[in-house]
Formats: C-alpha cells, structure tokens, sequence
C-alpha cells in the first residue's frame, strides 16, 4: 500500500497508525524512487538488454526487494510506503506493483502551506512554501485522477480517528485493530524521515488545526481549494 500526499499533510501520523496494526507494517519514509541502477559498462547495458531489461525495469527489481526485505524482516503480512514524493512517481509505482492500493491523504491547502513553512522558516517564506507545498497538491491530484483508490482527509482523520481508520482497514481488506487510536512513540522521528514535531511522539491521535478562513487563503492556492472542496 501507498499513502500518496502532499507534505506536511498528516502522513507521519496516518503511517504511525497503520504501523500499530499486526499485519501493516509502515516503515519511515524510504524513498525508494531515489534508488537507482547505473550500467558501468556498455557490455553490460547490452547484457541486461539481451534479457530483455532496461535501466527501469532493473530499478523496479530494485525497490520491489528493498521493500520485500523490510517487509519480510518485519514480520507483518503487508507493507506501507508513504514518501511525499512518491506522488510524483505513481506511475512507475503502479507499473511495479500492479496489485498496490493507494491511500489519498488530503489536508486544507492552506494548513499544508503554513505547515511547510512553520517547518523551516528560514528556508521558505510563506509564500515561497506555499509554491513548493502546491507543487506536490498538484502531483497527488494527477495520481487520484488517474489511479483507483481511497480519499482520506486529515482533518477527518484527526477528528474521528476510529470511523476514518476502520474504512482504511477495510480498504486494504485487514480487520479493524484499536492499536490505531493508540499507536505509541514512532520508531524513527527524523526530519526527511517523517514528521518530527512534538504532535506526532505523543503516540495518540491529535486534533488537528481550525481550518482557515476562506480570506486567509492564498490566492495561489484557492484553485486547489475549491479542487480538494475546501472553498466552495
């Protein structure tokens, strides 16, 4: 399973709940689409091609082992991978794993935008961070267009938590596990890795922010408002 979202979204947390179910395992963020595979040589470009492979298909060898070793080590019977920027990469993810189903986690544009910019205010202004943070609403929208799948959103997450994580559970076709609402301390809290932020190591299920008001919404964000039916 994927969870296909925007950054600070309420990945961090909805991978934390899953990885409380006996049978998910959800590992920090592994940006496996980073991982690629080089041919040193032309021979064996030529060699790899005989068999009928390419660079991709080697890559997609790649991840697809990367996340069956982790999943295997586990000991859990699914896997969930949830990288922000897997979203860019759906479909290479849907042509490596055909059977994948995808989560799509939404958030108010807005709160995304003040999130990203809260996380590193030195490195973005706010406007600056709400560019970047739409970059990445624009690439979960084109995958929840063009893949099947189940629309979360994480202000209904955060507000009823048991109703939301039992139709994620019965998406993936698990039982409902109440661990969910109570998930713990995430194993690996590191920035680049997932949400680091007090909230998440609290190892229960927060409120999430009030919403924006329909005047505080930046005007490069509106048209994935109304997108998202966050602004009417």
């Amino acid at each position: 399973m994927f969870i296909i979202s925007p950054v600070r979204s309420g990945s961090t947390l909805l991978r934390a709940m899953l990885n409380a179910h006996p049978d998910l395992h959800a590992p920090h963020e592994l940006h496996v689409r980073r991982l690629r595979v080089e041919f040193d040589t032309s021979l064996a470009d030529k060699a790899m091609a005989a068999l009928g492979h390419n660079r991709a298909d080697l890559e997609h060898l790649l991840w697809d082992r990367v996340l069956h070793r982790e999943l295997v080590r586990s000991g859990k019977r699914h896997i969930v991978e949830k990288t922000p920027a897997n979203a860019f990469a759906y479909e290479r993810l849907a042509a490596c794993w055909p059977d994948a189903r995808f989560v799509f986690l939404l958030r108010h544009p807005a709160s995304i935008a003040a999130s990203w910019h809260e996380a590193s205010p030195d490195k973005r202004t706010p406007r600056e961070a709400a560019l970047d943070a739409l970059r990445y609403m624009k690439a979960v929208q084109r995958a929840r267009t063009a893949l099947p799948g189940l629309t979360v959103r994480y202000e209904e997450l955060t507000a009823e938590p048991e109703k939301i994580g039992r139709e994620i559970c019965g998406f993936l076709n698990v039982p409902w596990a109440p661990e969910l609402l109570s998930y713990g301390t995430p194993d690996v809290v590191t920035k680049g890795l997932g949400d680091w932020k007090d909230k998440i190591r609290s190892g229960t299920v927060q409120r999430g922010r009030d919403l924006p008001r329909a005047e505080e919404v930046p005007a490069e964000l509106k048209d994935m408002c109304r997108t998202w039916e966050y602004l009417g």
